[in-house]
């Protein structure tokens, strides 16, 4: 491969670091304004939806939760192309921007009872919108990362990526254990549940001002000037595959033990809502403590056994630990601690892994469409098919699904050549 001289001096490694912070603080606002739905779904169900059938107001809620998911594919296609052609800096100013404007519709909008089902409808533009941004963002700052990072310290730095999942989920149910015990339940339900979306429209001006001074990749600025040598269909299609079986199981169990689980201790425990909010806060923050060390760890013994640690812990808790919750908060802290840690060995290595596992030149829009499938079928519908078959009485089918997903996950890794370390322009 033949490689031009026009292609820019390679960023110091203050650099890398610099640029490392500005996509994670962008990206924990992201996450943020993605979780804050999560975390008032109860309170934007009764605002947004029929009140006179509260399980089909929390059920359409949840529904519209799964739509944003489902656009995530779309998105990460899409703004995947534009960044393998535009550079991974222009796209993740972008979907900065569209995510806020999505948190701001959100944050304004009218109710059911103000405008009637035309409030379900901007609700769902709203999460539409936010939807095709997070399938561009989250697919590019994998990238980016895992670029920008030392060969030998991808795992560690490639953690920053779910670190900011978590902080921003951190972030969302702080405030929402903060709005929930200071406010009545009347002024949370008439507009406190407004205050993290605007609030997060806000905060992406931040953002929006560090990512604007990123670094782009080397590695994407070295493919751009390098002559384009054929990629196989088959060995990209098969990767896809791979990557989507493993990120099944993460994907899927992530979702279940962040976005429905203070949901399900509330409406189907009695949990009291603040306490349910701020033991899930305590469960994050200890696994995203975790995250780097992981991360570290699979610099040293590699990708795979991260994985199969995953499948077989997943597979064993999944059941007993739903059990353990009863109207108790220290069932819900104990059993989500115990679960996020359990996902954050694979987690930490996502970005790693799936940058490792893709081309530079498709290397986004394939992560793009691998991880957002993924998460759209397996985890934007986790919240959703729970509450369906709870309400079916069928609960214990949820846990059976969710430990065939773990399984999913190791039998990818089983069929995964191992990548840690791998130069990214020779993949």
């Amino acid at each position: 491969m033949t490689v031009s001289s026009s292609a820019p001096p390679a960023p110091t490694l203050a650099s890398r670091k610099k640029s490392l912070l500005a996509s994670a603080v962008g990206n924990v606002l992201e996450w943020y304004e993605w979780s804050a739905y999560a975390v008032f779904a109860p309170f934007i169900a009764a605002a947004m939806f029929d009140k006179g059938d509260p399980v089909s107001a929390l059920l359409s809620t949840l529904a519209v939760f799964a739509v944003g998911f489902l656009m995530r594919p779309l998105g990460g296609i899409v703004f995947g192309r534009i960044a393998d052609k535009r550079g991974r800096k222009f796209v993740l100013v972008t979907t900065m921007l569209t995510m806020a404007a999505g948190s701001l519709l959100i944050g304004i909008m009218p109710t059911y009872a103000a405008v009637g089902a035309w409030a379900s409808v901007l609700l769902l533009l709203a999460r539409v919108m936010q939807g095709f941004a997070h399938g561009g963002e989250s697919a590019t700052a994998y990238s980016y990362v895992g670029e920008i990072a030392p060969a030998n310290r991808r795992g560690m730095w490639g953690s920053v990526a779910f670190i900011a999942i978590f902080g921003g989920s951190v972030i969302a149910y702080s405030l929402g254990g903060v709005i929930t015990s200071t406010l009545s339940e009347t002024a949370v339900g008439q507009w406190g549940w407004r205050i993290p979306f605007l609030l997060g429209a806000v905060l992406a001006l931040v953002a929006l001002y560090l990512r604007r001074s990123m670094d782009e990749s080397d590695v994407f600025h070295g493919e751009q000037a390098a002559e384009a040598t054929p990629i196989p269909r088959r060995t990209v299609v098969r990767a896809i595959v791979l990557m989507i079986g493993m990120t099944s199981g993460i994907t899927a169990a992530h979702y279940t033990w962040t976005s429905y689980v203070s949901t399900y201790a509330i409406t189907q425990k009695g949990m009291n809502p603040d306490t349910a909010y701020w033991m899930l806060v305590i469960a994050q923050v200890i696994a995203l403590i975790s995250l780097p060390f992981f991360g570290r760890l699979s610099d040293s013994i590699g990708r795979r056994p991260m994985l199969a640690a995953f499948a077989v812990g997943m597979f064993a808790l999944q059941v007993p630990l739903t059990m353990m919750i009863t109207d108790d908060g220290w069932t819900l802290l104990l059993a989500t601690t115990a679960a996020l840690l359990v996902v954050a060995a694979p987690a930490s290595i996502l970005s790693s892994t799936l940058s490792e596992s893709f081309p530079t030149r498709l290397r986004t829009q394939a992560i793009g469409f691998a991880y957002s499938f993924s998460v759209a079928v397996f985890g934007g519908t986790a919240p959703y098919l729970n509450q369906l078959l709870l309400n079916l009485d069928l609960g214990w089918v949820f846990g059976v699904y969710i430990m065939a997903l773990a399984a999913l996950t190791g039998v990818a890794a089983w069929f995964m050549k191992e990548t840690k370390g791998v130069a990214l322009a020779d993949v």
